[in-house]
């Protein structure tokens, strides 16, 4: 046993955090997603926050809007040619950048034009695709919240996206990127659907993790399915609600398949178990290790192929881990936003504190990006 000479004993981190970025001034970051030659994107949600853009490159230390300025200056709710609120970005394994855009500031209703998938070339840095979603799709409540694609699957590949709503139904959007079009899944499926308290109670920081309002009113946080991870074969889908400590995952030729009977896709949905924690975001790497993670605990796990779990990372700088990119740099990229310090859920004071940080941590040798 060591002494510390009568000083009281701390949380030890474990893993190592390096500071990639720091959000100074500004909007907070929600998602990161770099590219096979290091490229580094983060987008910024409307969510009260003044946002300048809401997607950005960083370069040389400064957020740039990207692909441009246009493209980060909607003319309403329903511009199909500009973001209105991203809340993902993920390049996909052809090294293109998709641009998940809600098309919902403030959680706002949906309009048709808003809720969209744009895909950028990033030879180029111009837009390549634009796909919008039917209203049938992408309901007035629907919350679209993260995305990941399988290019293996028909003429130009599949995506999947979350629809992590608080005020209707949730469930997976799949959409057929070679003809732009989408279908809903797991439609409010329990799998999808938050857990609402006394069965979950969230502890984040210390306390409770609920909506505060400033006359003491107290609500539960529902947001439902959040995040998402492609298993490295494709054959499963893995996603959990915010409020919700298991995770489950569903087969993807079922989901991909049009012919396939609501029923017959929710019977392949599987319970994953108990991840020990909340989790914003997931993500999976080319060695079959599943990554979530951890609010409650400032913290970021892994499940190995085997079901073994490890932690790869805890360290108290990281406050609310939002989103996570494996990058070909073999590091893994995280947004630390302190989500539970707005005003919505401490009685109308903010309590975040500048600057917001992107960290990475190294991960293991050899490739570990999907391709």
């Amino acid at each position: 046993m060591t002494s510390t000479a009568g000083t009281p004993p701390t949380d030890e981190p474990i893993g190592s955090l390096e500071v990639v970025h720091l959000f100074e001034s500004g909007p907070m970051p929600t998602g990161v997603s770099v590219s096979d030659s290091g490229r580094v994107f983060v987008n910024f949600p409307l969510w009260g926050d003044d946002v300048p853009a809401t997607v950005v490159e960083l370069r040389d230390g400064r957020a740039v809007p990207y692909p441009d300025e246009a493209w980060n200056s909607p003319s309403g709710q329903d511009d199909e040619g500009a973001f209105v609120s991203v809340q993902s970005i993920v390049v996909d394994p052809a090294d293109r950048l998709w641009v998940l855009d809600t098309g919902s500031p403030l959680f706002e209703p949906t309009q048709p034009g808003g809720p969209k998938l744009v895909c950028v070339d990033l030879a180029t840095d111009t837009v390549a695709q634009v796909i919008t979603f039917d209203p049938e799709v992408a309901l007035p409540t629907t919350y679209l919240n993260d995305v990941r694609f399988d290019l293996r699957r028909g003429e130009a590949g599949v995506a999947f996206v979350t629809d992590s709503s608080d005020q209707g139904p949730n469930g997976i959007i799949v959409v057929d990127l070679a003809s732009g079009q989408a279908w809903r899944r797991l439609h409010d499926h329990p799998s999808t659907k938050a857990v609402p308290p006394p069965e979950l109670r969230m502890v984040v920081e210390g306390a409770e993790f609920a909506e505060r309002a400033e006359d003491g009113t107290v609500s539960p946080v529902l947001m439902g399915s959040d995040g998402i991870a492609l298993s490295a074969d494709g054959r499963r889908l893995f996603y959990c609600p915010l409020a919700g400590r298991h995770w489950y995952s569903v087969d993807t030729d079922a989901l991909a398949d049009r012919t396939r009977r609501d029923a017959d896709v929710a019977a392949t949905v599987r319970d994953e178990g108990d991840k020990g924690c909340i989790s914003d975001g997931l993500e999976t790497d080319d060695q079959g290790r599943l990554y979530v993670t951890d609010g409650d605990h400032d913290a970021i796990h892994r499940r190995l192929p085997d079901g073994r779990w490890e932690t790869v990372v805890h360290d108290s700088r990281l406050l609310w881990p939002d989103t996570l990119s494996v990058a070909a740099d073999q590091h893994l990229y995280v947004t630390a936003n302190q989500l539970y310090r707005q005003a919505k859920y401490q009685g109308g004071e903010d309590r975040r504190r500048y600057p917001y940080v992107l960290f990475r941590t190294p991960i293991g040798a050899g490739p570990v990006r999907l391709r």
